[in-house]
């Protein structure tokens, strides 16, 4: 029974060295990803991550998404944040990553699906509701646009962006006395403004 005990626990310590083991080559592989980054060596950023590749990995996924986008390997990029999204589908930065890809392919469609389910899960994201409020506004779809910028501007009444969009939007909706007062704003922030002295200039 002892000889067992014995065996049992000599097993679980080569086990537990076996992992820290892989910890440290792990550790090291990154090191070094990080570094050819560092250099501009994207290629050889892979490499070391590649050898040890697990798919099961959050980390190596996100990680290698963000190194394939930077090499033009869009697809494969998808692909990697897709797995990293999987592994934690309630985590904001994988759906953030793999829009990058998306948008660089001119998937607009999966960069919505992406806002869409982080706003599910942060509401208030105002990276997010900027960028749908800037895709709205492209696609003229100005209600839609309002709705977006205007939460980001009750949440941060003097950021600059947001408010001169929100400008913008009212503009377009006719609601001139807002878009002017939004305008002024933008200068307040920043007197040099072209945009917001063009909106004030269209406003009569």
């Amino acid at each position: 029974m002892k000889v067992k005990n014995l065996i049992v626990l000599v097993l679980t310590l080569f086990s537990v060295n076996l992992a820290a083991q892989d910890f440290v080559k792990l550790t090291s592989a990154f090191s070094e990803s990080y570094a050819k980054e560092k250099e501009g060596k994207l290629a050889d950023a892979v490499k070391p991550l590649k050898a040890m590749y697990d798919e099961k990995s959050y980390e190596m996924n996100l990680r290698l998404g963000w190194l394939t986008y930077l090499q033009g390997q869009f697809s494969e990029s998808v692909g990697y944040y897709s797995k990293a999204v999987e592994l934690m589908p309630y985590a904001i930065e994988p759906r953030l990553g793999l829009v990058l890809p998306a948008s660089a392919m001119g998937n607009w469609g999966m960069v919505v699906e992406q806002y869409n389910k982080i706003l599910s899960v942060d509401p208030n994201n105002t990276l997010v509701l900027y960028r749908m409020g800037l895709i709205s506004y492209e696609n003229k779809d100005y209600k839609k646009a309002y709705s977006f910028f205007e939460k980001v501007v009750n949440l941060y009444p003097f950021d600059y962006y947001s408010v001169l969009m929100l400008g913008w939007t009212n503009y377009q909706l006719g609601k001139t006395k807002e878009a002017k007062v939004l305008f002024q704003k933008a200068l307040l922030y920043d007197p040099t403004s072209a945009s917001a002295k063009d909106g004030l200039g269209l406003i009569k």
